[in-house]
């Protein structure tokens, strides 16, 4: 008696319309209206496009037409994404925004690759994998990992090339390049204990990575100093100018009792001068202020700043460089550069 024949595996083409298929059966609509919404048609409106690309990837779904257009180097088009705060929205105007995205273009043209610039929602950075899995871009850098590493680590699990200018996090499994953000955050409060000031504020969102290791560094200069840190004069300002207008206005207004202050952008500094001008103190007489990146504005400001010189010319490369590593299947881990204290007058060097 002649066994019975087990049915045939269905092919991976197969396999992908089956797949295909059980999306649309959720989401409620054909599989013609799937494939249109994966490949990135303008037929399908956003809220239907996005609620598909949520189910494939719920699906482990990916359609892979970046990696074929790769074999085929059909695409030489990276994905440069700068996240947005849906309340904030901080434009892409920010000078360092603008200084790391002309980096890393200077690198992705050198390199003769081409840029496509886009914005995602800070809460959904996994939206970022859209421009990979419509095979519109081989690769993402995301400038930023904002408040959801989890959503980056989910990525890189799914073999995604993705490179984030970021802070090496715990439990680390996407690849990163960023400026050394624990000694920054030393390196500014270091230097104001040493120029005899003692009640040093902070100012930044310590719900962001980057800015939560500015703090530790700045928490471990207060310890090697045989201080605490207050946390009355930790000011959670965020990055985007409007918004942290009117937190250091009135947290200017309302504290006298701090002599220096460690910012976590320049911009940020820039705000915290006009706001203890504000409130009738001078910089630096009455409280030095550092910021954090120095960006061409930092040496014309009034006074100049003293500010972590970040290394934003060699940043572009760098990123370029390690997503380039992951799409020759070479493993990349989170790269620290170093950094610098650049002194000028709101926080000179020598004591009070």
């Amino acid at each position: 008696m002649t066994e019975p024949k087990a049915p045939p595996e269905p092919s991976a083409r197969e396999q992908r319309r089956l797949q295909m298929a059980d999306i649309a059966r959720l989401a409620g609509v054909s599989v013609s209206t799937v494939s249109r919404a994966l490949n990135g048609s303008e037929l399908i409106n956003a809220e239907t496009r996005q609620r598909i690309a949520e189910l494939a990837r719920s699906l482990n779904y990916s359609i892979n037409l970046g990696a074929r257009n790769l074999r085929l180097q059909e695409n030489k088009t990276v994905a440069v994404v700068v996240p947005y705060d849906r309340q904030s929205r901080q434009h892409i105007s920010d000078p360092f925004f603008l200084s790391i995205v002309g980096s890393i273009a200077d690198a992705l043209t050198d390199r003769g690759y081409d840029m496509l610039l886009s914005r995602v929602d800070a809460e959904h950075l996994d939206l970022s994998a859209g421009w990979f899995d419509s095979g519109k871009a081989i690769g993402v850098v995301l400038i930023g990992q904002w408040r959801h590493h989890d959503q980056l680590n989910e990525m890189a699990a799914r073999k995604l090339p993705l490179v984030v200018w970021g802070g090496e996090m715990p439990q680390q499994l996407y690849a990163s390049v960023g400026g050394d953000n624990v000694l920054g955050g030393t390196l500014a409060a270091r230097h104001l204990l040493q120029s005899g000031r003692r009640r040093i504020a902070f100012v930044g969102d310590a719900r962001l990575p980057e800015v939560w290791l500015r703090r530790q560094g700045y928490a471990q200069a207060l310890r090697e100093a045989g201080l605490a840190v207050d946390p009355g004069l930790e000011v959670a300002a965020p990055f985007e100018p409007g918004l942290a207008a009117g937190v250091l206005e009135r947290f200017c207004a309302a504290r006298q009792d701090f002599d220096a202050v460690v910012c976590c952008s320049d911009v940020q500094a820039l705000l915290t001068i006009q706001a203890l001008r504000a409130a009738g103190r001078s910089v630096p007489g009455d409280v030095a202020v550092t910021g954090y990146d120095d960006m061409a504005l930092a040496a014309y400001c009034d006074p100049p700043l003293t500010t972590v010189h970040q290394p934003v010319a060699e940043a572009g490369a760098e990123l370029v460089e390690a997503l380039l590593a992951q799409m020759r299947g070479e493993r990349t881990g989170p790269r620290t550069l170093p950094v610098y204290l650049k002194l000028r007058a709101s926080a000179p060097d020598g004591a009070r």
